[in-house]
């Protein structure tokens, strides 16, 4: 079953074929989920006060999207510290978390956020456990996501809903495009030690039909706009540094004498976002929702 998903999924992602062919030739999922569990183990302590502050503002709308109210049983995948959780807690949902990164559920279990470690791919329930499963920007870190959204089906009762989030094309995602478009100018995007992926989506239409290939119904995307704010260029190059797993890589790569000059051109750039306190800077999401027959 996973083998046939994982290959409806493959056939539905219209990715170009030169990039399918050199996924094909290198992807290795076991080297995906190590860096990713790497990174993230390191983003733990940093993680609410650096990328979390972009991530938050969507939350509510991914829990709109799946359902969640009181009584609802919520599985949240790749819930990282359980801020997700603890805002379906407060919704009066009853809330599980489940991440690899065992500093992260740290975090969380801390919070009051019963959670497990495990693998989204493998999800450790029982069929038809959860009126809900939810990701915030998850799916795409794990090495597989048709198998993950495989999972989510598979522990949703019949009417359950999944909805995950996942981040916009650069014309709308402004944040994003500040920061590749300085890194492509004065040193170089492609440069990082992260492996190559084994899957995500571009753009919207590829998030519902990744949910339909896994056999949800009802599909649907919105694209949610927001603002992330920072004092300065230097702040928000850090929070992706700091927070995040992929981003982190490829900042890391970059020659040392040459963020200052990366630096510059957030700050030039991001001009036009100047307020009284800072940038304030627009970012958005695609929400893609589904349902199980």
């Amino acid at each position: 079953m996973r083998q046939w998903v994982e290959a409806r999924v493959a056939l539905a992602l219209v990715l170009d074929g030169s990039r399918c062919k050199h996924m094909r030739m290198v992807f290795d999922p076991e080297a995906v989920r190590a860096f990713e569990r790497s990174r993230w183990q390191q983003a733990a302590r940093a993680y609410e006060t650096s990328f979390a502050t972009a991530t938050t503002p969507f939350i509510d709308a991914l829990l709109d999207s799946a359902g969640v109210a009181a009584g609802t049983r919520m599985l949240d995948i790749a819930c990282g510290p359980g801020v997700v959780a603890a805002q379906a807690v407060a919704r009066g949902a009853v809330a599980r978390g489940l991440d690899f990164s065992p500093a992260m559920l740290a975090i969380a279990i801390d919070r009051g956020i019963a959670a497990d470690e495990g693998d989204a791919e493998a999800l450790p329930y029982m069929d038809a456990s959860f009126d809900a499963v939810v990701s915030n920007f998850g799916v795409h870190h794990v090495p597989r996501p048709a198998l993950a959204l495989s999972e989510a089906h598979r522990v949703l009762s019949a009417r359950g809903q999944v909805a995950f989030s996942f981040w916009a094309e650069h014309a709308e995602n402004i944040a994003w495009k500040l920061v590749f478009d300085a890194v492509a100018r004065h040193g170089d995007p492609a440069t990082s030690d992260a492996p190559p992926p084994g899957g995500g989506f571009r753009g919207a239409a590829q998030c519902a039909e990744a949910l339909r290939a896994a056999g949800f119904v009802d599909c649907t995307t919105q694209l949610v706009h927001a603002t992330w704010r920072h004092a300065d260029a230097a702040e928000l190059l850090d929070a992706l540094q700091t927070g995040t797993a992929r981003m982190a890589a490829m900042i890391d790569a970059q020659p040392r004498a040459a963020i200052p000059a990366i630096i510059a051109d957030i700050e030039d750039n991001a001009a036009r976002y100047r307020t009284s306190d800072g940038i304030a800077i627009p970012i958005a999401a695609v929400i893609a929702a589904g349902t199980k027959s």
